[in-house]
This record gives C-alpha cells, structure tokens and sequence, in this order.
C-alpha cells in the first residue's frame, strides 16, 4: 500500500482502488504501479473483469499529483507501458473494465476514466480536464473525448476546463450508470457478476473488434474480423457449440472458455 493502489481479488474480478489520501492522485510511483496492476491482470487467465474506484466519497482521482509536479516531476516522465494510470493506451488489454466513480474525476483522473468499458458513477460525482488553466495538453482526454460525444461538446470542454456534472455526462453518453452517492461499488460488482457469468472468449473479441475497427470503413471492418486472433478463436471455441447446445436444450451454458 505504499504506492496507494490496493488490489483485492474476488473470484474471477479483480477491484483496483486508489488511495492516496487526501484526494487520490497519481504520481509517478502510483501510475507504474497501476500499469503493473493492469498488465498482470491482462495476464492472469483465472481474473476476467476489473473494476477501479477511489478510496472515500469526494475523489475518484484528480489525476496527476501537482505536488508532485512542483517538486520537479516532469508530464514526459515514463509512467509505464500502458501510459498515465496504465488505461491511456494499454497493450491487448482485452478484459472488461469498470469504472467506480465515487466523487470528483479530473484531468489524469477523468481520462483514467475514459480508458474503461462500462462506467457507474455516484451521483455527486463530476468532471473536468482543466490541463487548460496550467498549460499542460490534456493528450489522452483530447484524443478520446471527441470519440465518445459530440465534437462541438468535447472541444469546448477541452478548450474551457469546465465542469460537467454526472446528470450531463449521461446525457452525452459517458455514462453507463448513475447511482446514489456511496453505492457506485455495489453496482459495479452487480455488474461484474453479470460479466463473470458470461462466455469469456466473447468479451476479447468484442473489444478487440471494437478497437481495430472503429476507424476504418464498414466494408474493411468486416474483413478485419476475419483476421482477428479473438474473433476467431470464438468461431473455432467449444463455447460456441456449447451455447448453441444450451440453447436448444433449454439449460444455462456451462462455459469453459476453450
């Protein structure tokens, strides 16, 4: 707990919790650590899903500890593999991944955030990247954000560094979910529990799907769907004959993920 990541293993879901008192931010230390949390998680065949929440009921994260930056930590730093927080750009991380948002989520924090599948937010909680007002580019949240809402609406809030509360980032689709304040957890493992119960050969191939993609024309989608490793290991799986199996004799599936 030194670094201020703690990591609890429940069954197949890994809970991933930063705290760092008194706000939850991330510095260099934390943000290696965080990396190594989520590649050993990517690794470890026996863990399928991840949920990340904050410590306390006002801060997910801030993202990266200015204190940290004033004392001569530079925003180039090397904060492992998978970039700051280790969601900016993780390598074949192809597991579900829930966000927990238990309070505030700025900057690093929000774009730790924008780095997961299904998100559950508490209804006090609230965003910015106000990277604008201390000169520092908000690299992974101006890259994502026009991704997941419109243009106009990222742009502006890029440009500005306002705040959106959880209301409004529903309303533009970033977010999955809004509970009441304290219950952003007990949603989560709902959730997770859902995940943990369904085919796991389905989830790799859906988000490497997504990923590979997203960018490109329909019709040459559809071509690297034959190409993907995920995709067709669920094509050639005795998961698939098993669901089909389950489905006609009225049962749940027993899956094996092989």
């Amino acid at each position: 707990m030194s670094d201020g990541i703690k990591v609890v293993k429940d069954g197949m879901v890994l809970e991933v919790t930063i705290d760092r008192p008194k706000a939850n931010a991330i510095d260099l230390k934390a943000s290696r650590r965080l990396n190594e949390v989520f590649t050993s998680f990517r690794d470890d065949a026996a863990l399928r899903i991840a949920i990340i929440t904050g410590a306390g009921d006002r801060f997910f994260s801030p993202g990266w500890d200015l204190k940290a930056a004033a004392a001569g930590q530079q925003s180039d730093e090397d904060w492992g593999v998978g970039g700051f927080g280790g969601l900016n750009y993780p390598r074949n991380l192809n597991k579900p991944i829930i966000a927990a948002v238990n309070g505030i989520a700025c900057g690093g924090g929000f774009e730790v955030v924008l780095g997961t599948d299904i998100i559950v937010m508490e209804e006090h909680a609230k965003f910015a990247l106000p990277e604008i007002n201390v000169g520092v580019l908000a690299d992974a949240g101006t890259i994502k954000l026009p991704r997941r809402i419109p243009y106009h609406v990222a742009v502006e809030f890029l440009f500005t560094g306002r705040w959106m509360d959880a209301a409004e980032a529903k309303h533009w689709g970033l977010a999955n979910h809004i509970v009441p304040k304290g219950e952003g957890m007990t949603k989560a493992r709902e959730i997770a529990r859902q995940l943990a119960d369904g085919p796991p050969l389905l989830f790799p191939a859906i988000k490497q799907l997504i990923r590979h993609s997203s960018m490109v024309p329909e019709h040459e989608a559809f071509e690297l769907h034959d190409s993907l490793d995920a995709v067709q290991r669920v094509i050639r799986s005795d998961d698939l004959k098993e669901g089909t199996r389950a489905f006609a004799e009225k049962r749940k599936p027993r899956w094996t993920g092989r």
